[in-house]
């Protein structure tokens, strides 16, 4: 069975940073601890990058969402904490302006993995969005959400997205 560990997103300012809300640190363990489980086992791992420019607040998004979060190269950026430092070189990272990326799904059409798992935040926004996107590219892949590696800062939302993610058929574990 060929498998990819998806870490969306979880970097400096959804944990701590500038959109950083409780409890999204104590997730860094559990991914880092996941990664190292899948590189053990030979499996690969990915990881997507929210990335913005200076001209953020000119956006949609930043019109939107009027809080400047992971410009490129700042602090806030960077992925956070020991997951961090699990990052190789030879890791796939996908940087992506917006929630979703088709730059993820042209890749993963191009595999063929039989089980994509997310971790990463936000759950109900990038994590969600790009479960889809991996849904489209990989039909008869098992599209696993690990709960208790992911999250949100609205924690009502957070269980409306689980349950979405099971109505879209994928699998939702440690719920």
């Amino acid at each position: 069975m060929k498998k990819l560990l998806l870490v969306v997103d979880y970097q400096v300012d959804f944990v701590d940073g500038a959109l950083g809300f409780p409890g999204a640190e104590k997730l860094d363990d559990l991914i880092a601890r996941k990664i190292a489980q899948y590189r053990s086992a030979g499996d690969d791992v990915a990881f997507t990058m929210d990335t913005h420019r200076a001209n953020y607040l000119s956006t949609q998004e930043g019109r939107r969402l009027p809080i400047p979060h992971c410009i490129q190269d700042t602090a806030g950026w960077a992925l956070y904490g020991e997951t961090g430092q699990t990052a190789t070189a030879g890791d796939v990272s996908i940087r992506k302006a917006t929630f979703p990326s088709l730059e993820l799904g042209n890749w993963l059409e191009e595999k063929e993995y039989d089980r994509v798992e997310l971790v990463g935040l936000v759950s109900y926004m990038c994590v969600l969005s790009n479960a889809v996107v991996a849904k489209a590219a990989l039909p008869e892949a098992e599209i696993l959400i690990d709960a208790a590696c992911t999250a949100g800062p609205d924690p009502a939302l957070h269980e409306k997205c689980l349950d979405l993610m099971e109505a879209l058929q994928m699998t939702v574990i440690n719920r």
